[in-house]
């Protein structure tokens, strides 16, 4: 392929895509830059399908490399390990748009990775490798139904910002990002400070007409330097085989066994048919190799046509009925906060551990120009809660994903710094799975937050919306409160998270290519009704508000204010006057660059003790003020007295006692702790202090 190249302004900024000029070998590659941001992105596939498997094996990697930020990697290795988080999230931002624009009967391993080379702030690379999978995609011999293009937008005040930067990104009022086909939005995700839903509507659909420049652009470069798609091996089910199983098993029966609101009573159903079908087909090798894609796609037509023709659910409930709901604080004894959320049989209990600022997460990764993290959400989800046996090999993407989901709908609700000075970490435990764990653990960590004490603004809950749709765009059943059989079968999990007054976080993915604006608009509408029904109803009768205080086995914290010019004085030379408060008192104390120290104990008066004790380091001695030390050296001349660590100050032997004394020892020993008042500074300039004037 010869090397040609391709520019578009976008947002401002030139978006530049090299073809041919590296990675050859590819089914397809395209060298991105955005300002100074260069992401390679390639597209591979197997030449045959994998055996054995009935799904369709795609891997989406977005490779975060330190040297595209001058950095070499942490630690001893010095050398990138695992994925980071935001790796993770951008791998899977780009999966879910994609692909549903691959066949579905397609098992060829096909790889999209994303190799970034360097990042420039004002050019998020996360974008570049969103367009640039697609554009290797389409330009590609692979079977791809595209191309899609993504755009990301921040909110400022009010005005929306096209693709913003890095900056901007992090600290406006929106993160929104929407994938588009040159008809329909095919994934949104976002974070939001408490968005009006009318608002989001006009954001996403700012962004779709943003994607159609992009689109015509990488219809430009496909035209002029794409490959003919290659064939491929079908593996879609034989028609002459539902033929065979509908004459075992009738339309009717397998009606009967898939419509009940017991998942295990289900899956017995399911079991018996399959063992009903083995026996069929005992003499039939190919086909008992894909009888349980089989199986599933009778499934799977039978409850998508008795919810869009009959308006049958499963489980019997209507279209816009919620799942019997419970919810509880308090249930796990010691720990800082606690709350079970139950939804039908999705059930997720979070537990909420407080901790002092020094504990924030560091963050060493190119997605943000801050260290830190105060907040962190993790979500776990062990085999036994759908009724399986695995070990547990630690979070995969899910779980990453999940997590990341539920804090971007909490951080717009939680106190700042100054209000709450604490780290937060809230951990949402899958008890029980059956249909949208991520927003059961949105509700259940709100009301674990409050149960521990931490002041959030306003609580937030989270629900998710399904869709099954027929041969035209508006035949179609838009469901609240998705069970797990209709996100298998359906053809979206659209889920928003937010508050009385807004959106706070959305995530929408779908197996179709692509939703009409009413579908959104009416699935943005029926998340709100039910999110107020879910908190009216359940969470703030289970919790009205957040306690007044932390818990009993919390650490207590109190904060106060030291001039920035004394935070040498209370640190010490390599920190020995800290360790000592430290090690004298029990308690963490942390010191912020603008002078706020935070006191982080378990005991009140240990923690009293060590506030005095920086107050008497950080004030200067004045005439009058009244002290009590510690003996810590004796001279023939008198005694010195610590106050506090590296404070000290000077008794003569005149003022120790009323009565002459002839020896300091006369009256104290090395340890004492005794009284003495500051007399101000003597003919010398020094300051000085008088036990036997103490009052």
């Amino acid at each position: 392929m010869a090397y040609k190249s391709y520019s578009m302004e976008l947002a401002g900024r030139t978006l530049t895509v090299d073809i041919g000029r590296v990675a050859k070998q590819a089914n397809g590659a395209a060298l991105m830059h955005y300002g100074e941001t260069t992401v390679l992105c390639t597209a591979t596939a197997s030449d045959k399908p994998r055996e054995g498997i009935d799904f369709f094996p795609l891997s989406v990697e977005f490779e975060e490399k330190m040297y595209a930020v001058g950095k070499i990697p942490g630690g001893f290795n010095k050398r990138e390990g695992k994925a980071s988080e935001n790796s993770v999230l951008t791998a899977r931002v780009i999966d879910r748009p994609m692909r549903p624009l691959f066949p579905k009967d397609y098992r060829n391993d096909c790889t999209l990775n994303n190799l970034v080379l360097s990042v420039d702030p004002e050019c998020r690379p996360e974008l570049v490798a969103m367009i640039g999978s697609s554009i290797a995609a389409s330009i590609s011999d692979i079977p791809f139904d595209g191309p899609c293009a993504t755009t990301q937008l921040g909110m400022i005040n009010g005005e929306f910002v096209l693709n913003p930067d890095q900056e901007l990104w992090d600290s406006g009022d929106l993160q929104l990002t929407v994938a588009s086909t040159s008809e329909k939005v095919i994934m949104i995700e976002a974070g939001a400070n408490e968005i009006p839903e009318d608002k989001m509507i006009e954001a996403i659909y700012f962004c779709h007409e943003a994607n159609q420049k992009v689109i015509s652009f990488i219809n430009k470069i496909v035209e002029e330097a794409g490959k003919p798609k290659h064939k491929y091996e079908s593996c879609a089910i034989p028609e002459e085989m539902f033929v065979a199983i509908k004459e075992t098993v009738t339309p009717e029966e397998m009606e009967e066994a898939v419509f009940t609101d017991e998942k295990q009573i289900r899956e017995e159903n399911i079991r018996q048919i399959t063992e009903k079908l083995e026996e069929k087909f005992a003499g039939n090798e190919e086909w008992l190799a894909i009888l349980g894609e089989a199986i599933y796609q009778y499934q799977k037509k039978t409850v998508r046509k008795m919810i869009l023709k009959d308006h049958k659910r499963p489980d019997g409930r209507q279209i816009t009925q919620i799942r019997p709901l419970a919810a509880e604080v308090d249930l796990i004894p010691r720990v800082h906060g606690s709350a079970m959320f139950t939804r039908g049989q999705t059930q997720i209990c979070t537990i909420t551990t407080l901790a002092p600022l020094s504990e924030k997460q560091k963050v060493d990764g190119l997605d943000t120009f801050t260290t830190e993290k105060r907040y962190m959400h993790h979500y776990n989800f062990p085999s036994y809660s759908v009724g399986e046996t695995k070990p547990s090999r630690g979070p995969g993407r899910r779980e990453i994903g999940h997590g990341a989901l539920a804090e971007k709908a909490l951080v717009p609700v939680l106190p700042n710094e100054e209000e709450f000075p604490y780290t937060i970490r809230t951990v949402s435990e899958t008890f029980e799975s059956n249909g949208s764990t991520s927003q059961a653990s949105i509700c259940a960590s709100t009301m674990s937050l409050m149960a521990a004490g931490v002041p959030i603004k306003k609580p937030v809950a989270g629900i998710s919306c399904g869709l099954v749709t027929g041969e035209s765009d508006d035949d179609y059943i838009v469901l609240t409160d998705i069970q797990g059989l209709e996100d298998f079968f359906g053809d979206m999990d659209f889920k928003v998270a937010g508050t009385k007054d807004g959106i706070t976080a959305i995530q929408m993915d779908i197996k179709i290519h692509g939703l009409t604006r009413p579908i959104v608009e009416e699935a943005i509408k029926r998340t709100r009704e039910a999110r107020m029904y879910i908190l009216d109803n359940v969470m703030l009768k289970a919790i009205s508000e957040p306690r007044k205080s932390v818990g009993k086995y919390a650490p207590k914290i109190i904060q106060m204010q030291i001039d920035p010019v004394k935070i040498g004085d209370v640190v010490g030379q390599r920190g020995k006057i800290i360790n000592a408060l430290i090690e004298r008192t029990g308690v963490k104390i942390d010191i912020t660059d603008e002078g706020m120290v935070s006191i982080c104990g378990e005991e009140e008066a240990m923690m009293q003790e060590a506030r005095r004790l920086i107050e008497i380091i950080v004030t200067d001695f004045y005439e009058g003020q009244i002290l009590e030390g510690e003996v810590i050296s004796i001279k023939e001349f008198g005694a010195f007295l610590e106050f506090a660590p590296g404070k000290e100050g000077m008794v003569h032997i005149s003022k120790i006692a009323r009565e002459r004394i002839k020896h300091v020892e006369d009256v104290l020993t090395l340890g004492d702790r005794v009284k003495a008042i500051c007399l101000g500074k003597d003919k010398m300039g020094r300051i000085s202090f008088s036990i036997k004037d103490v009052r």
